[in-house]
């Protein structure tokens, strides 16, 4: 008799663990309050979980499998994933247990900390292995994105052809990076109506998780694979074709725009990276998509995410930690929807409450740039990400904070720290039109706080960039500045974060 440990990120038939489990072997999963509240996750991803994790396990039941499964108010549950194995190993009187590797190294050691001996498969839903990760990146001096893409390009065959990139060339970033308009007949990703069993975790999660940021209801993600391949098909058909020209861009009414909102269903193992993947190369071979829209698609998925987790697994446990600019300010109550007249940060703050989502940009250029802007906490940082999002796995999440966002990682992850003025957000989106401060003041009480924060950043951590190749440049124009004004910048920045700090609204 063994046990087979499924995880609530691992909701895939094909799992390594349920590859080898044998007719007698008894599969264990649970809710558990060690998983669900080792931060204060937005109520979304916890209901999303809870209910997909029930419907995996009804599947598994009528293939066959005898499924040990742990809700979260049973009374004998043990509130733990190596408690409950432990509880389940005495019932069934095993003695081997079986588990897919997880993707936090929190639950890694707890796993390798038991009594009793867990093997820990390969996860192999990914197109990387760590070792093929660690030998690309092996007496590498920069750890770059694009060349690892490239790498999995040549090793997928996706949008390759005679072993040259579709359209000769490897991205077509240059394509896509246009402000988008209103657009009524928009599709935006389809929603999902809450079935008997969702509708039951959603009176738990909201008996058990009253004071979670984030709103529960209403709730429209699709909790099995059915309905997730659904989703699917709708963006390929639907949104994939313009997702390209307008992926970095922001609307304050339309939060979606041509977005996929896949994420969620892809790291929890309802879809494979893989397969959609290739239905982003399938609709461009046949022509219903442009290539600039299946490429940076494909690019976010293939390129970014596994590298995102490479660098994760390779940096090893304490990487959330790290803080290679010293910022230690507190993470002010703005991200947890406290009144701001920055219209772009209200914007995106109030998305995520409500939706549990926000893209890429959102994410980097508007609440991540704020946030090393104003030099706060890495690790504040990192866990609000973890929070407040429903597709966010340590794994993925902390490289793409500590690293990309925050620069935390000290260049790890980027050549450069992803900081901008204000006058990207107004390219990209219409934020700022209805923004109290101007975009256009660089001074003064009415300026733009990023505008300030922009200079200030620069400024304090002009030892460590002046040289960078990428950024150091931007500081002739900073010296070409009146000596006056640069010192009103400066002491504008500085009143800005005293009222912030001070909990005034800002």
């Amino acid at each position: 008799m063994r046990l087979i440990l499924v995880l609530g990120d691992q909701l895939t038939h094909d799992l390594s663990a349920l590859r080898l489990a044998e007719p007698s072997d008894v599969v264990v999963m649970a809710e558990v309050m060690a998983e669900a509240s080792y931060v204060r996750h937005h109520p979304k991803k916890i209901a999303f979980i809870f209910a997909a994790m029930r419907k995996f396990a009804a599947e598994l039941r009528e293939g066959g499998r005898t499924v040990a499964y742990t809700r979260l108010d049973d009374p004998d549950n043990s509130q733990s994933i190596p408690s409950e194995l432990l509880r389940r190993a005495a019932e069934y009187g095993a003695d081997d247990i079986i588990a897919t590797e997880p993707g936090e190294w929190r639950l890694i050691q707890a796993l390798g900390d038991m009594p009793v001996p867990v093997r820990q498969l390969p996860d192999d839903r990914f197109f990387a292995s760590h070792a093929e990760f660690a030998d690309w990146a092996r007496g590498r001096k920069d750890l770059r994105m694009e060349w690892f893409y490239r790498e999995m390009r040549r090793k997928t065959g996706l949008l390759m052809k005679d072993g040259q990139p579709e359209g000769g060339k490897w991205n077509f970033d240059q394509d896509n990076r246009k402000p988008a308009a209103p657009d009524l007949l928009r599709e935006g990703p389809l929603a999902f109506a809450p079935d008997e069993v969702t509708a039951e975790v959603l009176g738990l999660v909201e008996a058990r998780f009253p004071e979670n940021f984030g709103r529960l209801r209403p709730f429209d993600y699709a909790t099995d694979r059915r309905d997730a391949l659904k989703a699917l098909d709708h963006f390929i058909i639907h949104s994939l074709d313009e997702f390209g020209p307008y992926q970095d861009a922001m609307l304050s009414d339309d939060p979606h725009l041509h977005h996929s909102v896949l994420s969620a269903y892809i790291n929890a193992g309802l879809l494979s990276a893989a397969e959609v993947c290739q239905a982003a190369a399938d609709a461009y071979d046949a022509g219903r998509v442009r290539l600039n829209s299946a490429e940076g698609f494909i690019r976010q998925i293939l390129g970014w995410r596994e590298y995102m987790r490479g660098i994760y697994f390779l940096e090893g446990p304490d990487y959330t930690r790290r803080n290679a600019l010293g910022h230690d300010r507190d993470l002010p109550p703005l991200y947890w929807g406290a009144p701001t007249r920055m219209n772009c940060l209200s914007h995106a703050v109030a998305q995520t409450r409500d939706l549990a989502h926000a893209h890429h940009i959102q994410r980097l250029m508007v609440t991540g740039n704020f946030a090393l802007l104003a030099g706060c906490d890495p690790h504040q940082v990192h866990e609000w990400y973890l929070e407040v999002y429903i597709d966010a796995y340590e794994w993925v999440e902390a490289p793409n904070v500590i690293g990309m966002s925050q620069f935390a990682d000290g260049g790890v992850v980027g050549s450069k720290p992803y900081v901008s003025s204000g006058n990207y957000i107004n390219k990209m989106s219409d934020y700022c039109r209805g923004c109290a401060y101007k975009v256009r003041d660089k001074t003064g009480p009415d300026a733009c706080p990023f505008n300030l924060l922009y200079w200030h950043f620069l400024d304090r951590h002009r030892d460590r960039f002046a040289g960078n190749p990428r950024i150091g440049r931007i500081y002739s124009s900073w010296d070409r500045m009146d000596a006056d004004k640069r010192a009103t910048v400066l002491s504008d920045a500085d009143a800005f974060l005293a009222r912030m700090d001070a909990g005034e609204e800002v």
